[in-house]
């Protein structure tokens, strides 16, 4: 079975004091005992880590950077790498995000460096894609995802698919007024899980869980979370209000 995942995207967002009041507040509040096969994560800004990575100590809620450079060190003034990452207890990150990719010009080739790196210092990965609303409306959507899958993670050994995580984000549906539908999101997974198994096996394929990042609110999260090829949410800013998110966490 694969395992369920509700992630939180904090992004930047929360003062310290702030983000670790919030994971408190989640964690009172998600039941450890229904969260067998379910993961939490939450992802506080680079300077919060730390003090939201001691306030989840005794919790089953994980947590997770929400980027690192391609680099191991170097005059790279404003980053951070995967070894602070490590050293100071991280073991998530998530790599690809459409805000990165979209103002900061991440490509596929950059991240596939940043996935390579990942597997040094023991990091699991997020890793995000999805396609523009040009994409959508001229068709050629699951081109778009194919091509960031292959270029991004297809060099990857089968075992290396451990590691990680993907979250399907229709950037298409994110703050622009359109909707993407419950089957628009299963469509898309069921399209990404084949496109694995026809690289890899249809095993791997099957053992892969697959968020989806398209505007989860506790409004639609059931009905999202009720498709068979989603596995869960990366979760934006519902994930920043206690009641929301753990609503959402409730819909696994």
């Amino acid at each position: 079975m694969r395992t369920k995942i509700v992630a939180g995207n904090w992004k930047m967002n929360k003062t310290l004091a702030e983000s670790k009041a919030l994971v408190e507040a989640i964690s009172d509040k998600v039941n450890g005992d229904k969260l067998e096969d379910t993961r939490v994560i939450v992802a506080p800004t680079y300077v919060n880590l730390t003090g939201v990575l001691d306030s989840t100590e005794d919790s089953v809620v994980e947590v997770a950077a929400q980027n690192m450079h391609q680099e191991e060190s170097g005059a790279y003034t404003g980053e951070i790498s995967g070894a602070m990452l490590e050293d100071i207890g991280v073991e998530l990150v998530i790599l690809g995000h459409s805000e990165r990719r979209a103002y900061f010009g991440e490509t596929d080739e950059l991240l596939a460096k940043k996935v390579d790196l990942s597997y040094k210092y023991n990091l699991e990965v997020i890793f995000c894609f999805g396609e523009e609303l040009e994409d959508r409306k001229s068709g050629n959507h699951f081109k778009v995802v194919e091509s960031q899958l292959k270029n991004a993670l297809f060099h990857l050994e089968a075992e290396d698919w451990r590691n990680i995580i993907l979250a399907y984000e229709p950037v298409w549906a994110i703050g622009t007024g359109e909707t993407a539908s419950p089957e628009q999101a299963q469509e898309m997974h069921a399209f990404i899980r084949k496109i694995i198994a026809d690289k890899y096996t249809q095993n791997l394929a099957d053992g892969i869980s697959i968020l989806y990042g398209g505007s989860v609110k506790p409004a639609n999260a059931v009905e999202i979370f009720s498709k068979p090829d989603v596995d869960g949410g990366l979760i934006g800013g519902a994930a920043l209000n206690v009641d929301d998110f753990v609503a959402i966490v409730n819909a696994i």
